[in-house]
């Protein structure tokens, strides 16, 4: 079998993946979502731990390279939810999913991954629906209707890298 991407190893474990929920004010709460590269579902940003970065930054920087987005981010997840990723050899992993709330101040006019995915702004109900995972789909409508909503925005963010 197959050993795992060094990446998976680190902090977290064997399918432990961090993500960002980029969120904004536009008119209404709205949510970021991409495309995933291989089977162009709506998904969110995220990626395996990176040696020498907490979550939340692990989350901030997989939204800056798949999204071009920039902005603050939650230090404590909004919540987790899991899904099956086939890995490049075929075999599927369960991986759990934290989701760090990140507030867009801005998007990149280029990023890195722009030609290979799509990027679009969802009202948050329509996000809900959008993405397959039911899980996510929860997690993004509680987090629709908590107190992102009132507050403005995480309460313990922190600005992320223009890097």
């Amino acid at each position: 079998m197959k050993e795992l991407p060094k990446k998976s190893r680190l902090r977290g474990g064997p399918g432990r993946q961090y993500a960002a929920l980029p969120f904004r004010y536009h008119h209404s709460l709205e949510i970021l979502l991409i495309s995933s590269r291989e089977t162009h579902r709506w998904v969110i940003p995220k990626g395996w731990p990176m040696k020498g970065r907490k979550p939340y930054a692990t989350a901030a920087r997989e939204a800056l390279e798949e999204a071009g987005v920039i902005g603050r981010i939650g230090r404590r997840p909004v919540g987790s939810y899991q899904y099956v990723k086939r890995l490049k050899n075929g075999a599927p992993l369960l991986c759990t999913v934290d989701v760090f709330p990140m507030m867009v101040e801005r998007q990149r006019d280029r990023w890195r991954e722009q030609d290979q995915r799509t990027a679009q702004w969802f009202p948050a109900e329509e996000a809900a629906t959008a993405v397959e995972e039911p899980e996510l789909q929860a997690l993004i409508d509680e987090f629709a209707w908590s107190g992102v909503r009132s507050t403005g925005g995480p309460d313990d963010a922190e600005a992320t890298p223009t890097g």
